[in-house]
């Protein structure tokens, strides 16, 4: 029951947050725009109903843009559910596009084989590369935060170099690599032109097998205990140190895998210039979560919702689209905050601490009767 309670106050918690949030963004927009109400409709409502009925345009817009934040935010929570605030899922969300890229270019089968080997060999080369920050901290006690972060803007600089020096086609106007052969292409869910490919599905099972991972596997219920307390783990006889690097090397993978299927998925070449933001998003999807991968496409679907929601807003009305930053910094700072309704969790604990003991008391009383 006191589980049960618990449970309930965190989405009654999050709930709230969320509130908070769009209250916050209600004041800004009622101070910025000249049109408060029809800014709140387009922000709020426009993203699934267009014209008095749903947009399937619009929802297949949404489910698409989930698609990256899902992988990246079932990375964060890998590596966060180990106590590992690894933020190098930015870089590797670019890096795994580019490798992917490069592979579907240069070392084409042919075959449909082709979309599996490059999203492989984006996940792969993502998970080395995330050893570095992983092993940095193990042996030599390195802040993983640190060093993952300066690695985002490494790989960004290093893959620019090669964009621009090596791999560019220069018969274009703007920089980009060679489209990549078409069996390379993971192909549309829906017909009609949609940006909404099967890596939504993909994205989906991986939910399912990283929820699998982490509460029905050794290995995840090692890296959840390292998390909570590590020094419990050490003297358990777990190995600390593999299982830090076991964490973020799957988030390397996860990360990686999120960036292939957005590069493959919804283009033809690659052009990304700059870090594309999907890893710090995937950190709030992650905190949304409450690092618990179930939950991911449904901060995932809040957090595309909301972005939609702006840009239509930005579109059509007189409020700037970094609305969206507003929202999800004030949902991120009412969910780290420890002290926000700690008074009625407070509350719950005692109330299910009572009830447990009034249940002992009476259990003898009814064994007698």
């Amino acid at each position: 029951m006191n589980n049960r309670r618990l449970k309930m106050f965190e989405i009654i918690r999050g709930a709230a947050a969320i509130l908070v949030a769009l209250l916050v963004a209600t004041i800004f927009i009622f101070i910025c725009s000249d049109k408060p109400f029809e800014a709140l409709k387009y922000m709020l409502i426009s993203p699934l109903f267009t014209n008095g009925g749903i947009s399937l345009n619009s929802i297949f817009t949404i489910m698409a843009a989930m698609t990256p934040i899902i992988f990246t935010g079932l990375a964060i929570c890998v590596m966060f559910s180990s106590n590992q605030f690894n933020m190098a899922g930015e870089g590797s969300v670019m890096l795994g596009g580019f490798i992917a890229a490069l592979v579907g270019i240069y070392f084409s089968t042919g075959t449909y084989l082709d979309m599996v080997i490059c999203v492989l060999a984006g996940s792969i080369v993502c998970a080395a590369l995330m050893y570095i920050p992983a092993i940095l901290k193990v042996k030599l006690g390195a802040s993983e935060m640190v060093s993952s972060l300066m690695m985002n803007y490494i790989i960004m600089y290093v893959i620019l170099h090669f964009l621009l020096n090596v791999f560019a086609d220069g018969s274009k106007g703007t920089i980009q690599t060679f489209p990549f052969a078409a069996t390379a292409h993971i192909p549309a869910l829906v017909p009609g032109g949609s940006k909404l490919s099967w890596g939504f599905v993909v994205a989906l099972i991986f939910t399912v097998l990283t929820a699998l991972f982490m509460y029905r596997t050794r290995w995840g219920y090692s890296i959840r205990m390292v998390g909570i307390n590590q020094s419990f783990a050490k003297y358990s006889g777990m190995k600390v140190g593999g299982i830090i690097v076991l964490s973020q090397v799957i988030g390397g993978f996860l990360s990686g895998m999120g960036g292939a299927i957005e590069v493959l998925g919804r283009f033809d070449t690659f052009l990304w210039r700059d870090l594309p933001g999907y890893g710090w998003t995937g950190i709030t999807v992650a905190i949304l979560a409450k690092n618990n991968p179930i939950f991911v496409p449904i901060a995932a679907f809040f957090i595309a919702y909301l972005n939609r929601g702006c840009t239509l807003m930005a579109t059509y009305c007189d409020v700037p689209a970094e609305m969206a930053d507003i929202i999800q910094a004030v949902v991120f700072l009412f969910f780290a905050a420890e002290q926000f309704l700690a008074r009625y969790r407070q509350k719950l604990v005692v109330a299910g601490a009572k009830e447990e003991l009034e249940q002992k008391k009476a259990a003898p009383e009814g064994g007698k009767a």
